[in-house]
């Protein structure tokens, strides 16, 4: 049955396309579908351009069935033969064979950047972020249309409870109920886009969208030659420049106002011609920045510069650039493979991307890719290009600047989170150093001086798309002009830290979307990457909470708070000791969790993880407050409040801790159906602010933070009492720093501390993190700034007030003595007394070092001569890299270190003293002393001793004792038979046997003995004999 479309979809369609601005539908139903060709259709009719192309988003399985896809296929082959009768088939068949759709996958959908469609469609609700979401909506163009499709719903506000697909990540051990707050700010904000309709899968408009009713056509704002306001002034501009070369024939592929002033500015730059000075091109996404800087390299090339080079993550970033490069050349009438030539990469990861362009028309001139970390090629470049410079480690762009033009560009306050890093550190320390010569009293050549401009026209819309707006406010994409000024400033001791209540908070309240706008600006602007990804995480993680320093309120004024700091926190912990057991191993962490499970990888500790603890997520402080001591009152008094010290003891122990308990959004919504259900903000919400006084504590044991190491940044959390335990070996991508997690234990009953000790039971474990530490120094963290390495190390230098003389000392003893030999006290000793090159005790520095960093050399250093040994000692560097480093001279440097030394083998001397040398030398000393005893003496007693020797052998060979051991025992019988057997033959002398029945062994036994003992004696005599003979 056909039905007649409401004309206000028809209204909102046609004025999109007069005003170059995009509209948004959002279908609920099954057969949404169906409705896509008519919307499709209705745009078709009314832009006057070729039909509008097809983007289509799907999570992994698209909405056509088989037998749609099947009947697609014979559409097609009808097609061919043309033998189609368009009356007679399926107008969706014919739509999918005709629109020219593009599909593509959500996880794919970085690789639609750049690309340009006419509608887009948005299937799988479930599956979309805020990233997703911004990113394939900023590619329609101006006159286009979004198409949101959701499945059938009772209600519109069972998305508050529809579980998100990213709700998964959201999920911890302890925290598994995420919440839906995002889903209901999103729904409620649709009601306020005035370019947005919500409508059923008959195209009939819900009450969401009752903003719609008074939608009226638009005029077309055109002068006489079909223009219109912003047009005419760049008509303007462009026939004012009509003249100047190459500026004139250049500015004509501008498409906006901006975009022709950034060109201007560009070629002055390049005219100039003083080879120095660096020009920023800040803007968001799609508003022809690579464009703007093909355009200007082409008129380098025409004002003579030879070598020019360009940068970026990757060539496949330049494919815009170099196009703008070759249209700039048509438009100065270079022609191709006359006066220039196209080189591509032979790199297969590259994909055939353009990697030089070589000219010929005036004399050699290139156009050359470079990666950014081959800035050593830079040795003749003229001119340095560097195109999305935020998605560059900081220090690798840093080392890319040098004497000579440089042109960088960046995306800002976009979908993608970059920039932050190249605006809030680079170009305020330009713009820092350009304001201090343009104030010193010298002459500063014009060419030197830093510039930056911004593009704020879209090129793909016209300004002031309502489509933009709503994407703005809903994800906090520009809300750096949201920041208001401070007039006064209170004393960091009288602000209080207050809990936000974050369902008040994403509720789409007036006054809680212009508190979350001004939270998110402190973000924006203190952090050098943000994500609208970010702004889910904080409205439905359920582990997430936020706290907000605030001056002293005034509850009779009627007006937000200045927001002085913002602390966003996650609770980590609880996990089973299974758990922990099985992680370690398989050797895998799950998501979140991030400080336990670290923490468990990094000691083998599964105990560790069943403890309770927060992790500070991100702080910012209001950037007229910076370095006040806003940010550290707000975690002095985050500490003290999990402590306990905040709240009353009575509440601690009697009160309840409040659950969060769902908010039941659905319940007036189940007695309306969908045409009548009209959806406004909540009004029965807790209060927004709760302070702290008035809501119990979480019982935790430590705090942490993980962060992007810088020296400052390191030196505020350990003043804030925490301690590090993981430094990662690998910097990040981005910035360049390396990732450092530190923690703060808290008081709590359920741990053994010492009170004195501020680490508790962490002591231990931050022990085995400085010795792990101080053994990468070498080879990990060599080119670490001295200065950081000793705030993290936090070595004793000054033990003036120890007593050697404990027994501990035997322990530094044998700690040296394993690592010290002779050889080596000797060439010690030789070095402090000059007598040898420090090269000479290369081998023992690290050694040294790290007994003097370990405590087993209690040697009071300064603090510059601790630096010194930590430079050249762990990091192992070169006395010439100290020196450029440390700003000091090559001869103060080596006059420290022979200090250093000296008092090492001082130390080490006065402990040989009080017990054993360190080591025991291989070859000992033979002292000659003569004799005490003369030859002919020696002789003498010899000679006497083996007389005394031979007659006493011969003096007892008839002692009775020995003659008893042949006596006949117990044989009296025997011996009487013999002697009357034998009869007269017993005559005197005669020899009489007796049978004896003793073993054999016990016969032989005692002479044996005996015979052995003689032997032992002689030989005995005979070596005194010959030992005599030696001496004499």
């Amino acid at each position: 049955m056909r039905k007649k479309v409401d004309q206000r979809i028809r209204t909102l369609i046609e004025n999109g396309v007069k005003a170059r601005h995009r509209s948004m539908f959002v279908i609920v139903g099954d057969k949404s579908l169906d409705q896509i060709v008519n919307l499709h259709y209705m745009l078709s009719k009314s832009v006057t351009k070729a039909r509008p192309t097809v983007l289509w988003c799907y999570k992994d399985k698209l909405t056509l069935s088989s037998h749609k896809k099947k009947r697609a296929k014979q559409v097609k082959k009808l097609m061919q033969r043309g033998l189609l009768d368009p009356e007679k088939v399926d107008p969706f068949s014919l739509f999918v064979e005709t629109a020219g759709i593009t599909y593509c996958l959500y996880r794919d959908s970085e690789r639609v950047l750049g690309n340009t469609f006419g509608m887009c469609i948005l299937q799988d609700f479930e599956a979309l972020t805020p990233n997703l979401l911004a990113r394939t909506i900023e590619t329609v163009e101006g006159g286009g249309i979004i198409i949101l499709l959701l499945r059938s719903l009772s209600s519109l506000t069972s998305l508050y409870t529809m579980v998100m697909d990213v709700h998964e990540r959201f999920r911890t051990e302890s925290h598994s109920r995420p919440a839906g707050r995002f889903n209901e700010r999103f729904l409620l904000s649709l009601a306020s886009c005035k370019a947005c309709i919500v409508m059923d899968d008959e195209l009939n408009i819900l009450p969401v969208s009752s903003h719609m009713k008074s939608i009226t056509p638009i005029p077309v704002r055109e002068d006489s030659e079909g223009l219109s306001e912003a047009e005419r002034e760049l008509a303007n501009l462009k026939e004012q420049h009509d003249d100047d070369f190459p500026v004139g024939p250049l500015i004509r592929k501008c498409r906006t106002m901006d975009q022709g002033k950034a060109l201007i500015e560009f070629l002055d730059a390049i005219l100039d011609k003083s080879l120095r000075g660096t020009v920023a091109l800040l803007a968001a996404r799609g508003r022809g920045k690579s464009a703007a800087l093909g355009l200007a390299i082409s008129g380098a090339v025409a004002a003579g510069y030879s070598n020019i080079f360009v940068t970026a993550p990757s060539p496949e970033n330049l494919k815009t650039l170099f196009e703008f490069i070759c249209k700039g050349f048509e438009m100065l009438e270079y022609k191709e493979h006359l006066h220039y030539d196209k080189v591509e990469s032979t790199n297969p990861e590259f994909k055939r991307a353009i990697v030089r362009i070589n000219v010929y028309k005036q004399h050699r001139q290139t156009v050359q890719y470079i990666q950014p970390h081959e800035h050593e090629k830079l040795s003749q470049v003229e001119l340095l290009v560097v195109d999305e410079a935020a998605a560059i480690p900081l220090p690798v762009v840093k080392s890319l600047l040098g004497p000579y033009l440089v042109f960088l560009s960046s995306t800002v306050n976009g979908y993608e989170g970059t920039g932050r890093s190249l605006s809030l550190k680079l170009l305020q320390q330009l713009e820092e150093k350009n304001q201090l010569s343009s104030r010193s009293t010298k002459k500063v050549d014009s060419g030197s001086l830093f510039k930056k401009i911004e593009l704020n026209e879209s090129i793909r819309y016209a300004s002031g798309d309502p489509i933009e707006s709503w994407l703005h406010g809903l994800l906090c994409l520009d809300v750096t002009s949201s920041i208001p000024g401070i007039t006064r400033l209170p004393p960091p001791n009288e602000c209080d830290l207050y809990y936000v209540n974050k369902d008040t908070l994403f509720s789409y309240h007036k006054d809680s979307e212009l508190f979350l706008q001004r939270m998110m600006a402190l973000y924006v602007a203190s952090h050098y990457k943000n994500s609208p990804n970010d702004l889910q995480l904080m409205a439905d993680a359920p582990a997430h909470h936020l706290f907000v320093l605030l001056g002293p309120v005034d509850e009779s004024k009627n007006h937000l708070p200045d927001i002085l700091c913002v602390i966003q926190i996650s609770f980590e912990g609880q996990i089973s000791r299974e758990s922990a057991t099985e992680s370690l191993r398989n050797g895998r962490q799950p998501s979140g969790d991030q400080i336990p499970w670290k923490f468990c990888e990094v000691f083998k500790d599964p105990v560790f993880p069943s403890l309770s603890g927060a992790r500070i997520v991100r702080i910012a402080t209001h950037p007229n407050a910076m370095r006040l001591g806003y940010g550290s009152v707000a975690v002095e008094l985050l500490s003290r409040y999990f402590e306990g010290q905040l709240t009353p003891i009575s509440e601690l122990d009697d009160e309840e801790f409040p659950e969060n308990s769902p908010v039941r959004v659905t319940e007036a919504a189940e007695k309306a159906s969908l045409l009548e259900e009209n959806i406004k903000p909540r009004t029965d919400l807790p209060p927004l602010l709760v302070p702290l006084r008035e809501r119990r504590p979480e019982k935790l044991h430590y705090v942490g933070v993980s962060f992007g190491l810088t020296l400052d940044l390191f030196r505020f959390w350990r003043k804030l009492k925490f301690a590090p335990f993981f430094i990662s070996p690998i910097p990040n991508n981005v910035t360049g720093e390396h990732t450092c997690m530190v923690l703060k234990p808290l008081n709590n009953d359920d741990t053994e501390s010492n009170g004195s000790d501020e680490l508790g039971f962490f002591r231990p474990f931050y022990q085995v993190f400085r010795k792990r530490f101080s053994k990468l120094l070498p080879c990990d963290f060599r080119r670490m700034d001295y200065k950081l390495a000793m705030s993290i190390l936090d070595p004793k230098i000054n033990f003036s007030n120890m007593d050697l003389s404990v027994p501990s000392s035997d322990e530094h003893l044998k700690s040296i003595s394993e690592m010290l030999d002779s050889d080596g006290m000797q060439d010690l000793e030789a070095y402090v007394k000059n007598g040898a090159d420090y090269h000479t005790i290369k081998y023992l520095k690290c050694d040294l070092a790290l007994a003097y960093f370990w405590e087993k050399i209690p040697v009071t250093l300064s603090l510059a001569q601790t630096s010194i040994l930590l430079c050249i000692g762990l990091q192992d560097k070169d006395v010439s890299y100290v020196e450029g480093e440390m700003d000091l001279e090559r001869v103060q440097i080596l006059g420290l270190y022979i200090k250093i030394m000296t008092k090492f083998h001082k130390f080490i001397s006065a402990l040989a003293t009080q017990g054993t040398q360190p080591t025991n030398s291989r070859l000992k000393d033979i002292i000659m002393e003569p004799h005490p005893v003369s030859v002919e003496e020696d002789l003498t007693d010899a000679a006497k001793q083996v007389q005394d020797d031979m007659n006493s052998k011969e003096d007892g060979a008839l002692n009775p004792d020995l003659l008893q051991q042949y006596a006949i025992v117990d044989k009296d019988a025997d011996f009487e038979n013999a002697l009357r057997n034998s009869g007269a033959k017993a005559l005197s002398g005669s020899l009489i046997s007796v049978k004896s029945n003793r073993e054999r062994s016990e016969k032989r036994g005692k002479p044996a003995e005996s015979e052995k003992s003689e032997k032992k004696r002689n030989k005995n005599d005979h070596s005194s004999r010959s030992n005599k003979k030696r001496k004499a």
